[in-house]
């Protein structure tokens, strides 16, 4: 029997998920099975309503080794697990004649823990829920929740925090999950046996296909213990997310809250000298940081210095003390234990860190309002990392919307440790592993469907400043739409100060503002009421698929460069400077790219989506870097004229209503 061309199978898939063929998906499935065949890597950008995962998946499928898919978002986890995996499996299985598995993997904390469920948290006594059922009032939020879990865990298959709807907050799911550090261990666990996180893991040695998170594919790269089971070949979606979350798995941090509380949950169980070499040194540090002011620590100084010291060698007699004593008067004594070594643990491999010092590592101290001070400490790039653990031994495809920057993919290249393209396996990067970008375009016709209005007469935005012409402009243009307006700003301040004053102006519009209630709630009201705005930061530039008349009018407030202050942005930039680089376009600008090209897409989401980005900064028309900016978003009409572009917010409004009108 001959085998299923490509196309062939890529036809069932999509007839399967009930979606439209398009060349550019065509283009990618082939462009990812020749990596896979070649045991390449590949860069993919695919415009939104391409139907990239089809793209990646049917070629993988048909390869028939094991592929492990990472993503950033829960939605395109549930996605891939819920709808386009099984719908895919079921067409592919008549023309490959055999059925891969799927399954989905995260982090333990992200399952349900039965030890915890019925032995209860050990924790410190005087925090009154050593019992938590019976402690935690059955009327509080809190109470509520944990006897709503408790009702679940007897219900669940899969114990996985997401399959729980209603959700619960994070205090609550901590009282029934546990991390990998305080993990007993299936061997030595009375629950062993049932474990969810334990069956996930099977569940994921013998599929063909694991969709997990960018953090877990960080944890199994950066920790050496291996968490994924081997594969062949790796996928990774929303592929411009990737840098930041590695980062974060690769930051450690210490705050004087989190010393104590490894302080007490010690204490109980170590002779008293050696925990009070503990609690001194945790009042040390703790005196050290009421004082710290934020900012980068290009120096250890020396009280810090020798107060991190105290803490790593008395964390470490801690630990050794922990490993040689039992206490059996302790109730449930492993778990007690396992809880107060992941503690001490976390405390001496920070303070290690920082006091070993590296010149790839950023160390700065932090400032919250609500939570006091921190230390923390992150790698300067990941880069090198990346090139090392996730380039090896695999077919490495990573695909988004955005991943060409001013034009080229060599700006994301860069950030993942790749030469720039068609120079690695040459010269210097004889080393560097050989990649292949490819544009497979978009379904939509952005210079139809879409125009890009930069407010050029505005004044230049100030830090902090008061920008009292942004908030005229931004009034009428969303009177001009009709209400319909995503705000994106570059600071939560920015989005209430705006929020705030536009309320006041132009009541009849509602405005919905991030923070005030869920966001999954928001952009819900959002949709569904056509006048509503919505205004918010950081996770909206990225997060929210309106497609419809819901949203006509994306506004950025300004170009997001990251703040000046920003202490690991502004050590990499001059890194990059030193190295005789242009830091500022290295750095700052491909991060402003990145946002500014995200928050263009939300605006075109389908076929008959029309509507206005609006930059009501300046400096997009005018400054050097303006075009490259401008080169990394969708190619949009473009125009500077204000009175233009409010008679096409009206003219798109009143088609809008006469649309909604009709239904």
């Amino acid at each position: 029997m001959t085998k299923p061309s490509l196309p062939e199978l890529l036809h069932a898939a999509v007839t399967a998920v009930g979606g439209t063929e398009r060349p550019g998906q065509v283009t990618m499935a082939e462009a990812v099975a020749e990596a896979i065949d070649g045991g390449s890597h590949l860069l993919v950008q695919a415009g939104t309503g391409t139907g990239k995962s089809l793209g990646y998946l049917v070629p993988a499928l048909a390869h028939g080794e094991r592929v492990v898919v990472a993503t950033a978002t829960l939605a395109l986890q549930r996605q891939l697990v819920e709808r386009d995996l099984p719908r895919t499996v079921e067409a592919l299985h008549p023309l490959l004649r055999r059925k891969p598995q799927y399954a989905m993997l995260k982090g333990r904390s992200n399952y349900l823990c039965l030890h915890r469920l019925h032995e209860g948290v050990p924790q410190e006594e005087e925090d009154g829920l050593f019992d938590q059922f019976e402690a935690a009032a059955p009327t509080s939020k809190l109470g509520q929740d944990l006897l709503r879990m408790r009702d679940w865990a007897d219900e669940t298959e899969t114990g996985d925090r997401d399959d729980l709807t209603p959700g619960v907050s994070d205090r609550a799911w901590a009282q029934i999950s546990v991390s990998s550090r305080e993990c007993l261990g299936a061997t030595k666990c009375a629950y062993g046996a049932e474990c969810f996180a334990e069956m996930a893991r099977e569940r994921a040695k013998l599929a063909d296909v694991v969709v997990t998170n960018h953090a877990l594919l960080a944890i199994d790269a950066i920790e050496g213990a291996p968490v994924l089971p081997q594969h062949e070949v790796l996928i990774v979606d929303e592929a411009h997310e990737l840098v930041s979350r590695v980062t974060g798995v690769a930051t450690g941090e210490l705050t004087p809250g989190q010393v104590n509380r490894a302080v007490k949950r010690a204490a109980k169980l170590v002779n008293e000298k050696v925990a009070d070499q503990l609690q001194t040194a945790a009042e040390g540090f703790e005196r050290l940081m009421e004082l710290a002011l934020p900012g980068r620590l290009e120096e250890i100084p020396e009280d810090l210095g020798y107060a991190l010291l105290a803490l790593r060698d008395a964390a470490r007699n801690v630990i050794s003390a922990l490993g040689s004593t039992r206490d059996r008067s302790v109730q449930d004594e492993d778990a007690v234990r396992k809880q107060a070594q992941a503690s001490v643990e976390s405390v001496h491999d920070v303070a290690e860190r920082i006091t070993n010092g590296s010149e790839w590592d950023v160390v700065w101290y932090e400032r919250h309002d609500r939570f006091g001070a921190s230390l923390r400490v992150a790698p300067m790039s990941v880069s090198g990392l990346l090139r090392e653990k996730l380039f090896t031994d695999r077919s490495v495809t990573l695909t988004s919307a955005t991943l060409k920057l001013g034009g080229d993919f060599n700006g994301v290249g860069a950030s993942l440790g790749l030469a720039p393209e068609g120079t690695a396996g040459t010269g210097d990067a004889e080393e560097l592993p050989v990649w292949k970008g490819v544009d497979v375009g978009s379904p939509f016709d952005y210079r139809k469907q879409g125009i890009l209005y930069v407010a050029k007469h505005l004044s230049r935005p100030a830090r902090d400043g008061d920008r009292a012409d942004m908030l005229d402009e931004l009034t009428e243009l969303i009177q001009a739409a009709g209400g319909r307006t995503l705000g994106l700003f570059s600071s939560m301040r920015a989005a209430q100060q705006a929020a705030e004053e536009l309320r006041s102006r132009i009541p009849e519009y509602p405005i919905l503002l991030q923070g005030e209630e869920t966001l999954g709630e928001l952009i819900k009201a959002f949709a569904a009421d056509p006048k509503t705005c919505l205004f918010g930061t950081l996770s909206l530039w990225q997060g929210v698929d309106v497609p419809g008349t819901g949203c006509q009018l994306v506004v950025m407030d300004k170009i997001p460069f990251p703040r000046p202050d920003d202490p690991l942005m502004s050590a990499r930039q001059k890194a990059v400077e030193e190295n005789g680089g242009n830091g500022f376009m290295a750095v700052a600008a491909t991060h402003a790219a990145l946002l500014m090209a995200q928050g263009a897409g939300r605006l075109v989401r389908a076929t008959g989506d029309k509507g206005v980005v609006a930059v009501l900064d300046p400096r997009l028309a005018t400054a050097r870097y303006g075009s490259y900016l401008k080169s990394s978003m969708p190619d949009f009409w473009y125009t500077t004229d204000r009175n233009q572009v409010r008679r096409s917010l009206a003219a798109i409004d009143a088609v809008a209503k006469v649309g909604e009108a009709g239904e």
